[in-house]
């Protein structure tokens, strides 16, 4: 017990190091804030347009399309605002509603653009969807604070698997060949 002749560092050399020193404390459980679920979101970000370039990669290996770097460029300029709009609009009105806002306008914008590129309402239809389910992946990652890693790596693990299953029958030695 402390008396006043003790003070605590009197108390701390009087312990003797085998001895048990039981403390205890309390840690407040501080939830991610607004900027820090932004600064997550920007983390993800080039894994983020990698896997979109991947799908239009993917449309023009499988359906024989050809897309100009420029357009490639444009829709990552789409992608990178989305991040912009995210942090401009969640200072206002809060991390869901601008994540929502901002993934929808950039849906719809990089769905409309897409859709003369890829001649067809059911490839701009599926490129609609693979966003959407990339802007969900990415919410609900951010949304989850303790197990983030793990949904996201499982969620990378089936994305995988879904491009090798989209790609298992193309040649590629072949498609060297034609433009050589």
């Amino acid at each position: 017990m402390l008396g006043p002749e003790l003070d605590q560092n009197d108390f701390e050399a009087s312990v003797k190091p085998d001895e048990d020193v039981q403390s205890f404390g309390v840690d407040f459980f501080v939830p991610v804030d607004l900027y820090a679920q932004i600064e997550r979101a920007v983390k993800y970000s080039m894994l983020f347009i990698a896997l979109t370039f991947l799908t239009f990669f993917i449309f023009e290996v499988v359906a024989g399309l050809q897309i100009h770097p420029v357009q490639y460029l444009f829709v990552g300029l789409a992608l990178s605002l989305f991040f912009l709009l995210l942090l401009s609009l969640a200072e206002h009105i809060g991390f869901g509603k601008a994540y929502t806002i901002a993934a929808t306008a950039d849906i719809a914008l990089i769905a409309a653009y897409t859709f003369k590129i890829l001649n067809s309402k059911l490839r701009s239809g599926i490129l609609f969807a693979i966003l959407t389910g990339l802007y969900a992946f990415l919410y609900v990652i951010l949304q989850l604070e303790m197990y983030s890693l793990l949904a996201g790596s499982i969620g990378l693990f089936v994305i995988l698997a879904l491009v090798m299953y989209a790609t298992r029958n193309i040649d590629w030695y072949a498609r060297d060949t034609r433009t050589a």
